[in-house]
């Protein structure tokens, strides 16, 4: 038995080999002119959608993302990769936009779009807050599984089994659909969008809509006072012998 539909986010985030620089005014990063992609974490969660529809599991993946006009190209790559249709939330303040705000989105397009299944990577890049699947868990009252290492969806299609990552190794986890699931970095390795796959996703359907639009608040209730730079690292030094190591470690790093 197959789920209906898997709704599965994509962010756009500044890409993960640019050197992050901090705006003069200590404001924000500068992001005009910088190179963006899909936050690695969400290809994860779209690379396991499209497996799962392949895998005759799953009829329908589509595809979300909260942004800016240029969250459109994360949103087509998803769609190359084979996702079938998108939904762009169009919102100009990304800055602003914190996981509750997300998560009040999501909440709202799962009453539309009625999924079996939400899927989201662990974390953003950017902010890694680690917080958005949670909290649309608890908005929608479904059932979660964090930090997924692997997907397995029962022969009656009313539950998942899912193996966790955690500090102590893996833990196997059952989940009752319709479920909220977090994805991990090992849980596969996301495919490059080819280009005749690409030229197809310029026919795929994208819906353009607004958090006003879907009737969702996302006023930040936080307060960004400054950004800084993490202060360089000192030089290290040589010592002589161990005693002289233990010696700084206690006199002078006092960690011991």
């Amino acid at each position: 038995m197959s789920l209906k539909r898997a709704l599965v986010g994509c962010k756009r985030v500044i890409d993960y080999a640019v050197k992050i620089r901090v705006k003069p005014d200590k404001s924000g990063v500068v992001t005009e002119g910088v190179k963006h992609s899909m936050n690695p974490f969400d290809e994860l969660a779209v690379e396991e959608a499209v497996r799962m529809k392949e895998g005759k599991k799953l009829d329908e993946v589509v595809v979300v993302s909260c942004g800016p006009k240029g969250a459109q190209d994360v949103l087509k790559t998803a769609l190359a990769m084979g996702a079938d249709r998108a939904i762009h939330v169009s919102y100009d303040q990304v800055d602003k936009l914190e996981p509750l705000g997300v998560a009040k989105i999501f909440a709202k397009l799962v009453q539309e779009e009625t999924p079996d299944l939400v899927l989201l990577g662990k974390q953003a890049i950017d902010d890694d807050a680690n917080q958005t699947a949670q909290m649309l868990s608890g908005l929608l009252d479904w059932s979660q599984a964090t930090f997924a290492y692997k997907i397995d969806l029962a022969d009656d299609g009313k539950q998942l089994t899912v193996v966790r990552e955690i500090d102590g190794g893996l833990e196997t986890i059952d989940v009752k659909l319709p479920s909220v699931v977090s994805t991990d970095l090992r849980l596969n390795e996301p495919r490059y969008a080819t280009l005749p796959n690409i030229m197809k996703a310029k026919k795929k359907p994208m819906k353009t809509t607004t958090p006003e639009e879907l009737g969702v608040d996302v006023s930040p209730r936080l307060e960004l006072l400054s950004v800084a730079e993490p202060p360089a690292r000192s030089a290290g030094i040589k010592v002589e012998s161990v005693d002289e190591l233990i010696d700084k470690l206690k006199n002078e790093a006092k960690v011991l």
